[in-house]
């Protein structure tokens, strides 16, 4: 974010139960990695973020945060860093936050902040010089890939040439991956990360072909540029239908330049199984206190930000799932609770897709079972273009055991007897070739719960 904690407030200012298996490139990356726009952990286990971010390289000595974080129900913490803007956090100080990442089982994603609004914000660091950092750190950082994830950068432009950000960006990855990195990487945004000119999102793709382990993932921040939901939904539509992977690395509930629209992001994050990091843990200054999640550090005291960040619809204590390398169960595919979601386990095994006919019009569609408990379960379906773009689409199916839909979302759904409609919503309808997208829904069951025979897509 622009406005940014303050230490010495002068130099600072305005900042599933189913388990998915996945074949990695022959190139592959160790340790955690992306595939099909989705995180994964070594053993194919879908990993999506749910946490906050620390200010560690400006409060050095507040280490009982990592305890505290995981206490609220976090599965992550970005850690703020510094390789000498403000005062730098050494290799052994680095191997230490590793340290209690691991002890208090959460991923770790190390970000630099030194390169804060670079070419806008007097004495940013340059992305290179970022990568002069990480590579000083490499002895701490090898053979942690299972556990960490570098932010090569925060917010590496604000709005001064942000379009150098994809050359930039491309020249930093390569110089990861040339020095032997091969832990996931984090790219934020320009823009001061809030991408209102689209450079990353228009470059996304050149950007992550780039790296020859394929293992990038894009960071967006949401601020007051995401003040409306067809702002959020389009901006995470457009990575999904690329099928890039997309976090949103950072957000809050208020800010100077707007109010951002947190429920919408956190909702459709939670439907589309998309990464999310709230900013921040505690001791912003500068004007923008009132983005604590904590008052003073102290877990107890929550902010009416950190409550609705922690404890609220679609928030970190209700979504959350802990990394299986410390023994979590695998997060299951993107989902949309219900207002009380389901607690017992699954009463049988997913159910495979049902395959749309070969005979559909411009796209194809796919139903599956997510996860299923007495009388309730979850279904998604992906609807695939086909050779050519599409402007729109309808998908149809008639459930087999007297099955209805409760809840939707990304899609609109009509019910009439067992027989299922649902047509696109207006920012998901387009898709180029071979692009997809996806909806999902709730229902209801009794007796069975077969997929259906036939699962029909009609494109527009």
């Amino acid at each position: 974010m622009r406005t940014r904690l303050g230490v010495a407030v002068a130099a600072l200012f305005a900042l599933a139960w189913s388990l998915i298996v996945w074949s990695p490139p022959a190139q592959a990356a160790v340790g955690l990695r992306v595939g099909d726009g989705k995180i994964y952990e070594a053993n194919g286990a879908e990993f999506i973020m749910r946490g906050t971010s620390h200010p560690h390289a400006w409060y050095p000595n507040q280490t009982g945060s990592f305890a505290d974080i995981k206490s609220l129900g976090a599965n992550t913490v970005r850690v703020v860093l510094s390789g000498g803007r403000w005062t730098p956090n050494s290799p052994s100080d680095v191997a230490n936050v590793i340290r209690l990442c691991k002890e208090n089982r959460l991923i770790c994603v190390l970000e630099n902040h030194d390169t804060t609004g670079y070419g806008e914000q007097s004495g940013a660091y340059p992305l290179d010089q970022a990568v002069d950092y990480w590579i000083s750190l490499k002895s701490v950082l090898t053979g942690e890939e299972n556990y960490i994830v570098i932010n090569i950068g925060n917010e590496p432009y604000g709005n001064n040439n942000p379009s150098a950000w994809t050359a930039a960006t491309i020249n930093a990855i390569q110089r990861m991956r040339d020095a032997g990195f091969q832990h996931l990487l984090m790219v934020d945004a320009p823009n001061w990360g809030q991408d209102w000119a689209f450079v990353m999102r228009d470059n996304a793709a050149t950007v992550f072909d780039s790296d020859p382990l394929k293992n990038t993932v894009f960071s967006i921040h949401m601020y007051g540029v995401f003040d409306t939901a067809n702002e959020i939904t389009s901006y995470l539509q457009a990575f999904q239908s690329a099928r890039l992977p997309l976090v949103i690395g950072e957000f809050g509930h208020l800010h100077s330049d707007g109010d951002p629209d947190e429920d919408t992001i956190m909702a459709e994050a939670e439907a589309r199984g998309i990464g999310y990091i709230g900013w921040s843990w505690s001791g912003n200054g500068g004007g923008v206190e009132y983005l604590d999640q904590v008052e003073n550090f102290d877990p107890a005291r929550l902010t009416p930000w950190g409550q609705r960040l922690f404890n609220g619809p679609n928030g970190i204590k209700a979504t959350a799932k802990e990394a299986t390398v410390y023994g979590g169960t695998a997060s299951p595919p993107p989902s949309s609770p219900p207002a009380s979601p389901p607690v017992s386990p699954p009463v049988s095994p997913p159910v495979s897709p049902s395959p749309s006919p070969s005979g559909s019009k411009g796209c194809t569609a796919s139903y599956r079972i997510v996860n299923e408990w007495n009388g309730g379960f979850q279904g998604e379906v992906t609807v695939t273009a086909g050779d050519s773009a599409i402007s729109g689409w309808t998908v149809s199916w008639t459930f087999p055991d007297g099955q209805a839909v409760t809840q939707a979302w990304n899609a609109t759904i009509t019910s009439n007897g067992p027989s299922v409609t649902a047509k696109n919503m207006s920012y998901n309808g387009d898709l180029g070739p071979g692009a997809g997208t996806t909806f999902g829904f709730l229902g209801s069951w009794q007796g069975q719960n077969r997929v259906p025979p036939e699962v029909i897509c009609t494109a527009s």
